[in-house]
């Protein structure tokens, strides 16, 4: 059985994944830096972000997605973007966890009639 026209293997130049190799050691070595550093909220931000454009690389390149067909690309995105909706709901529920103590046992009509003969 014969291929289809246009359905042939992409060959990566040397040049081309010997840079994407070396893009992806100098963001090793940013991560290994930024992780001895303390920036506060910004750590998880920042590590993700370089975990992300390290997995770009290696997903355009050494797994030639660029090269591929468009819907292994749409694919991926919207895998992607599920992936970002979910962390963005557990960075949510994770940081409003302490929130619950601030509950008070009373209920909203109590506190009303308290404000209320407070006031006058």
């Amino acid at each position: 059985m014969e291929h289809a026209e246009g359905h042939g293997h992409h060959i990566t130049a040397l040049r081309t994944l010997l840079f994407t190799f070396l893009a992806l050691v100098a963001l090793t070595v940013v991560t290994v830096i930024t992780a001895q550093i303390d920036l506060g909220a910004m750590n998880v931000p920042l590590a993700l972000t370089i975990a992300i454009g390290k997995a770009t690389l290696v997903v355009a390149f050494f797994m030639a997605l660029k090269y591929d067909n468009k819907v292994n690309f749409l694919v991926l995105t919207v895998g992607l973007i599920m992936v970002v909706v979910f962390v963005v709901f557990t960075l949510f529920d994770t940081a409003f966890r302490g929130d619950i103590d601030n509950v008070d046992e009373r209920t909203i009509d109590q506190i009303e009639r308290i404000e209320a003969a407070a006031k006058g």
